[in-house]
């Protein structure tokens, strides 16, 4: 529906101008493919390029294309034994390159995260050179106060179910505001500014991508 997608193209105008107040690229593209092209032109080849979990990173494919183009990159998933998973997360904080996405994004620009582990949400503040966030105009929300809401219910309830976590929320479908061992939301980053200047780059795509 082309009213919906020249919507996606105001909204996304707005988001990244506010993007550019507080020191983060913005870029808006109305497909996936789109997408994928643009992270692609962020990374050079001799890049290392690492990640955390992400659904939407998961979903555009750009794995496979990394390793296509020979791309080194530290990959979490093809670890088998938990310990030495837990080395290639560390070690993806030390990336060139981290390619995430966000829980939510408010209209004034800010960038909100819930994560289990933290690891994600620590290369957000500090460590790779880069960050490229990745995310559908689904992400979008108004304010602050929607945006932790849509974390705690359209991010953290899927996550309990595709981790089979045992927090209240699995069982429910709410958040408990739990403190169990299983939490997913051990930490809730909100992202305001970047330092330094560009350090973190917001690619806005016209589908509906992760949750």
């Amino acid at each position: 529906m082309d009213f919906i997608k020249e919507a996606y193209k105001v909204k996304a105008a707005t988001v990244i101008k506010n993007l550019e107040k507080r020191q983060m690229e913005g870029y808006y593209c109305e497909t996936v493919k789109e997408a994928v092209d643009k992270v692609m032109s962020l990374i050079k080849q001799d890049d290392i390029v690492g990640w955390g979990g992400s659904t939407t990173i998961d979903q555009i494919g750009i794995k496979k294309l990394l390793e296509e183009r020979k791309i080194t990159v530290y990959d979490r998933d093809k670890e088998t034994d938990p310990k030495e998973k837990v080395k290639m997360m560390k070690k993806a904080l030390t990336a060139d390159v981290f390619l995430t996405s966000a829980n939510a994004i408010t209209m004034e620009g800010e960038l909100i995260n819930i994560d289990g582990n933290g690891n994600r949400v620590a290369a957000y503040c500090y460590g790779p050179n880069s960050v490229i966030v990745v995310a559908g105009m689904n992400k979008l929300v108004t304010d602050l106060d929607v945006a932790i809401k849509k974390a705690r219910l359209d991010a953290s309830v899927p996550n309990a179910i595709r981790t089979n976590s045992k927090a209240p929320c699995y069982f429910t479908g709410k958040c408990a505001d739990c403190t169990m061992a299983d939490t997913l939301c051990s930490q809730i980053l909100i992202t305001r500014f970047c330092k330094p200047k560009n350090r973190i780059k917001v690619i806005l795509v016209g589908e509906y991508l992760g949750f």
